[in-house]
Parts: structure tokens; sequence; C-alpha cells
């Protein structure tokens, strides 16, 4: 059977899994509702932040496909997946046109000399423009360099959601068949009798857990077959060797995993029994073969320590609360989650590194849903030191906004060290793009959605690392500590209310060293959040008993991130998010100022 390896890539909520969702129930791999988000924080955000496999098989045509993550935090492992496959189906969004990501997954493609499929989603939209966008992607595939035959691309025009895709705008069509006989038609055949005859080399392109059979390996074969019980060699980058076992092997059929005894080249396959198998090793079958080229994996941008929860309130939530537990659960992250670094030499801290605040968001969601309770450190961006000079990482910014609003943005960004490459109006918004240190960045986010009152939409890549950009100010708001422990009174934070922001609301547990709010003024202030109105055999008026309070701000995992400060703690647990300060006490937190001077 004739074998076809795609990847199906975008920037975030342009269309990617609705895409596959609908090849994969028009070839009858799956049934109506069920979709390739399958993670509970998958469904929760509609965003993709696994890549996953599946097949479909049309006209005895077997197609692979990985559907990839679409945020710009997760752009290694699109980096990793178009290594391994022979061409990808691009999907734009025929509103918003190419964005940050579209860009980063285009320039991978090309340079790998692959050849894509352009396919502009959402073309029901009522301010949908697809004539417009498709030139767009033209010009940005001149601008990335692309040969004569990458840019003589195919393009669809398609409503995913309702699974449709046709050749022309005005063209016919009920499925998405114009799509699937596009891919026999311009996608290289995977497969062949020579290939199958030269001896095994496989390389892993994503890693897997599974409680009984530990690691495993996803990748594709290149030469040879791989058998089930099979001894094989791995040789990494080093060209150091080692021995192995297939134990297990598996193939993708729709969205499950089937065992099989063997699988040709060509073929994307699940193995296990390389337990210290890595992204990038070559499995081959004789001691001499010559390993292929190491599949690189992106750096990490920002650092945080996690710490065992020790706030007066710790225990209470969680079922996993030690330091061992803790970190044993960071070693099991580690099997999967290459984009990560950690450092576990210190016996007080774990220092986590990763590629950018929501990837460590998703990382500390996914352990408080399973029981642990963790306090971290504010993320730092990781500097590097070469030659002398010191370097940090730096995003390109693209934020989409009001125009009346764009130079509120372009000042905030100026004061951050961004500089603006591109401004565009487009209809009533403007399309500004920054280039910006990601110490620049970090908390912007949150400041973002009060600036534009929610109407701004900002989107950011990792770039790699530059020259340090300085100093740079940021205007940060003071905090509201907790002098004490108790109930939060309706009272007392309608006192506090006129101070700044309010984290809590009435009725909320706090203890001493709790950061309880924000202060406009910028100095940290402590109160009493839980005094209560002093009872009297007076009597009052009636206006004087009516409390009005503003429903308060409530901490989440990234906005909690954003707003904490370096000397304050995001203590996480199962059931609450809450920010402390490191030092509880106004005694310690005096001390400790001191020891700094």
């Amino acid at each position: 059977m004739d074998i076809r390896n795609i990847a199906i890539v975008a920037h975030v909520d342009h269309g990617k899994t609705s895409l596959t969702d609908a090849l994969m129930r028009q070839t009858e791999m799956t049934e109506e509702g069920v979709s390739m988000d399958s993670n509970a924080l998958e469904k929760e955000r509609g965003i993709t932040i696994y890549s996953k496999n599946t097949s479909v098989y049309y006209k005895g045509t077997k197609i692979n496909i990985v559907d990839t993550p679409g945020h710009a935090d997760f752009g290694s492992e699109v980096e990793r997946v178009i290594r391994s496959i022979d061409s990808v189906v691009l999907v734009v969004d025929a509103q918003d046109g190419p964005m940050p990501q579209t860009k980063f997954v285009l320039k991978k493609s090309l340079a790998l000399g692959l050849k894509p499929i352009v396919v502009i989603n959402k073309i029901d939209k009522p301010t949908a423009r697809p004539k417009e966008v498709c030139e767009m992607i033209f010009e940005l595939f001149l601008n990335l360099g692309a040969n004569d035959e990458q840019l003589d691309f195919a393009t669809l025009y398609a409503i995913a959601r309702e699974g449709l895709a046709k050749k022309t705008l005005n063209g016919e069509s009920k499925d998405l068949t114009p799509l699937l006989d596009t891919i026999l038609e311009k996608v290289p055949v995977a497969s062949s009798n020579e290939a199958n005859s030269k001896p095994l080399l496989m390389q892993p392109f994503n890693l897997g857990y599974d409680n009984f059979l530990g690691r495993l390996a996803i990748g594709r074969i290149y030469e040879g077959q791989i058998k089930n019980g099979q001894n094989v060699f791995v040789k990494n980058s080093k060209d150091e060797t080692r021995k192995g076992i297939i134990t297990k092997l598996f193939t993708f059929e729709g969205l499950n995993r089937k065992t099989v005894e063997s699988a040709s080249a060509g073929d994307i396959v699940m193995v296990s029994g390389l337990p210290d198998i890595f992204i990038g090793e070559t499995v081959c079958e004789n001691e001499n073969q010559k390993p292929l080229p190491a599949i690189d994996i992106d750096e990490p941008t920002i650092s945080l320590d996690f710490l065992v929860n020790n706030s007066p309130f710790s225990g209470r939530d969680g079922k996993f609360v030690t330091n061992q537990q803790i970190k044993e659960r960071l070693e099991k992250e580690l099997e999967v989650n290459v984009g990560l670094k950690i450092d576990f030499s210190s016996n007080e801290f774990f220092k986590v590194c990763g590629r950018g605040e929501l990837h460590i968001a998703i990382l500390l969601e996914n352990i408080r849903r399973e029981g642990y309770e963790v306090q971290v450190s504010q993320p730092q961006v990781i500097i590097k030191e070469e030659g002398g000079q010191k370097y940090e990482p730096f995003e390109e910014v693209t934020i989409n906004v009001p125009s009346e609003m764009s130079g509120k943005i372009i000042e905030k960004m100026g004061a951050r060290s961004g500089t603006l490459l591109e401004m565009k109006i487009e209809g009533p918004n403007t399309k500004l793009v920054f280039e910006i240190p990601t110490r620049g960045l970090l908390g912007y986010r949150n400041e973002l959605v009060v600036d534009t009152k929610g109407e701004g939409i900002l989107y950011s890549r990792v770039i790699g690392f530059k020259p340090y950009a300085g100093e740079i100010k940021k205007d940060e708001l003071g905090s509201m500590i907790s002098m004490a422990t108790g109930k939060a009174s309706g009272f007392s934070l309608d006192n506090l209310q006129i101070r700044g922001s309010l984290y809590i609301g009435a009725g909320d547990d706090v203890y001493e060293g709790m950061v309880v709010g924000n202060v406009a003024r910028g100095n940290d202030m402590t109160v009493n959040p839980i005094k209560g109105k002093e009872l009297n055999n007076v009597r009052t008026g009636k206006g004087e008993m009516c409390i009005q309070l503003t429903p308060p701000l409530k901490i989440t995992l990234e906005n909690g991130l954003g707003i904490m400060k370096e000397d304050e703690y995001l203590e996480i647990t199962p059931r609450n998010i809450r920010l402390r300060k490191k030092y509880l006490t106004e005694i310690d937190r005096r001390r400790a100022s001191r020891a700094l001077r």
C-alpha cells in the first residue's frame, strides 16, 4: 500500500484540528463529535497543545497525518514534526491572513525543501477576504525565499467545520474530496520496494509515555522494516551506540493505536522497549550504520523555581505535597515534554526552564489537577554569555488593536524596549509588529487587556537570542498585603477597594503575608482585610449599611505569572491559586530588604 505523510500546520485558531477531524469523518475513521483535541485542557482552551498522529485510508493509499500545535510556545513540536514528513498542509484564516506562527512554520517547511499545499479556511466568514489573503500568502512565500517549484503551490478553499473544500472559490463541492485528491497528486510517495529492502533506519520525532510500557518513541521509518521483538541499535549525534529490543510496535488508525507485528519504510510508528530513547536519535539494524542527521530541540527562554508549598494553608487541598513527590512528577514530565529543562541539583527548589509563560502554565495546570501543591517564583528570562557579551531571547510580537488605541500601545511597547517593525491599517483595526526582548514582554499581556478594553489581540513568537537590551523599566503596581489570618470581611474590602484592585472577595480565607490586591501608587501596603464593623447600640442610616463591592480580579495561572513580583511566590493548589510574599511577616520582609542593601 502507498503511504503519504503530511502535517497540518497553521497559526493558533485557524482550523487545523477542525480540518483533521473532518478528514477522519469523511474517511470513516471516526464518528461525529469526536475530536483530535481529546485532552481536557485542549477542550477548555480550544487550542492544540500536543501534536497527535492519525491516519486515514483513501483510494487504496494510507495517509499519515500529524496535527500540530498552533501556539508559539509549542513551536518546537512543529519543527520536529515537519522534519519527518513529506509535505505540509498550510491552513490560513480567510479573514486574518498569514500570522506570526504561519510565517514560522512556512519558513521551516521551505527551508527543508517541502512544497506546501495551502488551504484558505473559514471562507464563510462575513468578513472573509480569500483573494486578498491568497495574494498575501504568495507574497510571504516570496519574502521567505521560496524557489520556483515551491511558488507553484496548490491552493484550496475550505470550510473545515462543515467538512467542505474546493479548488476554486466559485467551484462546487460537497466534501473534502478535492483536498484528498490534491494530497495524492502533490505529496510524494513515502514507501518504495527499494527502501524496504535496505537495513532498518528509524528516527523518533516525538515521545509518549505509558504506565505499563514506559517511554514510547513516535517516529518515521526511513528505510527497511521494523518488527516486534527485533534487536536494534540506537545511535546519537555523538556517534555513541547502545543496544535495545522492540517489545511493542504500534501504527495509527484514526484516533487509535493498532498493535502490529511489522511495519515498512515510509510509515509512522510508535515503539516501546527503548527506555532511554530521545528525539532525533537513530534506531538502526546494524551497529555500523551511519546515523541520520540529528533533530535540534529549541532551547528554553524563561526559567522559574518550583518549591514545596509552605504557606499557612498548605496541605488543605492537595494529595501530593512533599519535595520528593514534586521531583518524581517533574521527572515523569521530562519523559515526554522535551521543551523543558529541569535542574534538580538544589535541595530547596527545582529550576524549571521552558519556552514561554503558556508552556509553564500548562504544566502547572496539569499537575494541580492531579492533586499536587506547589509554589513557584517569578519567571525570569534566560541570559546567555558568549565571548564576554550577554545575550537574551527576543520575540516578534503582532498586536491587532482598534486604530484609536494604537498610539498607547506603541508608547507602552517602546518603554519596554520594543522596536516597531510594521504598522498596517486593516479596516477599523491597526496591525502593529514589534521586535522586543522577552524580558520586556513578560507581564504585558495583562496590561494589554486593560489598555484596549479587551479588544486587543496579541501574538508572539521567539526569534532567537540577541545582544542584551539593557535596563527595562516597567510600571509596577504595589501589592496589598494582609497583616492577619482569617476570613475577609465585606466592610474591610469596601474601604480597601478604593486603593486599587482586589484579588479576593468577601468570605475568602486569607493569611498573613498573602497578597490580597494591588495598589495603584506602586508601593506595597500592609492592610487588614478581616476587620469588621464595630457594633454598638447607635442606630445608623440605611445608606451606611449598604456595601457595594467591585467583583475581584481572580488570579489565574497566566495572569498570576504575569503580575507577580520578584519577592513573591504564586501558591498553586488543586482548588486555589494565591499570591503571597516570600517572607510572610512585616519584620521578616524588612530584614530581607536590609540584607539586600
